[in-house]
């Protein structure tokens, strides 16, 4: 995730249920499949899918947006990247947009057509873009007895844009974790997801460095971690791309993080 996030605002107490929480009625969020939990009741990490489970690669973007950004947004600022979402949907490629809950409220409309399309799958990015640990990158720190409020909050962010398919998966701001941080997100019933792959498209102008990063190490059951915000990955679009035809050209194909977590996992 994009370092150097700034300020949210107080988490409320009264944020909806996470994915796994019971509900009388349908629950929010369809079964999807995530990893058992790990030892002592920790969240499950998923980095990548098996190796020999044919030539799968996914790829996700991290849509980062933080409270104090809004009056950067009221100012002409664009974290979104609407041009991206099309390349993706013209190039018919998967993909699984990992999303702050602030970015959800900045821009609902497309969260809600993002959330839509079954090209894409929604997953959780936080909703503050605070680091879980300390010393990442710079980055403001979540209080441990915040962290859960803080993926709930995300996901009560997406249900009032409209998403109605939040998957059960975070990402944890700048890729930071430890043990506590994965102890509190556990009670929020999802799956953290990492990447094998660094895009490197943070900040990035040049395309071809930014696509032939990933070529380099893509290999079978690979998570690219990318970025869908104009602002802080001007090159990424353009990187796409190249990286799509080529990644085909070498017999991948494209899909969401679910199908390689759905390969991963134990069956019955």
């Amino acid at each position: 995730a994009v370092a150097g996030c700034g300020q949210s605002a107080p988490a409320p107490h009264d944020t909806a249920p996470g994915p796994h929480a019971s509900h009388s009625a349908s629950p929010t969020v369809p079964a999807a499949p995530t990893l058992a939990p790990g030892p002592g009741g920790l969240a499950p990490v998923f980095a990548n899918g098996p190796r020999n489970g044919g030539r799968t690669v996914a790829l996700t973007f991290d849509a980062d947006m933080t409270a104090d950004q809004g009056e950067r947004a009221a100012g002409g600022e664009r974290f979104d990247h609407p041009e991206l979402i099309a390349s993706l949907r013209r190039l018919k490629v998967p993909a699984t947009v990992f999303m702050t809950g602030r970015w959800a409220e900045e821009y609902p409309d497309q969260a809600k057509a993002i959330g839509a399309d079954p090209l894409f799958e929604v997953a959780n990015h936080s909703y503050s873009h605070h680091a879980f640990t300390g010393d990442c990158y710079g980055l403001p720190r979540v209080a441990r007895s915040e962290m859960r409020d803080d993926v709930e909050r995300a996901y009560t962010a997406f249900r009032a844009a409209g998403v109605k398919k939040a998957m059960p998966y975070f990402r944890f701001p700048g890729g930071c974790y430890d043990d506590a941080a994965l102890r509190a997100v556990s009670a929020a019933g999802v799956t953290a997801v990492q990447w094998d792959v660094v895009s490197g498209d943070a900040f990035a102008t040049d395309a071809d460095a930014v696509a032939q990063q990933v070529l380099d190490g893509v290999r079978p059951g690979s998570v690219v971690v990318m970025h869908c915000t104009r602002s802080a990955a001007p090159a990424t679009e353009r990187a796409l791309r190249r990286i799509v035809p080529a990644l085909r050209e070498q017999g991948y194909r494209f899909v969401k993080v679910s199908e390689l977590i759905g390969a991963a996992s134990p069956k019955g």
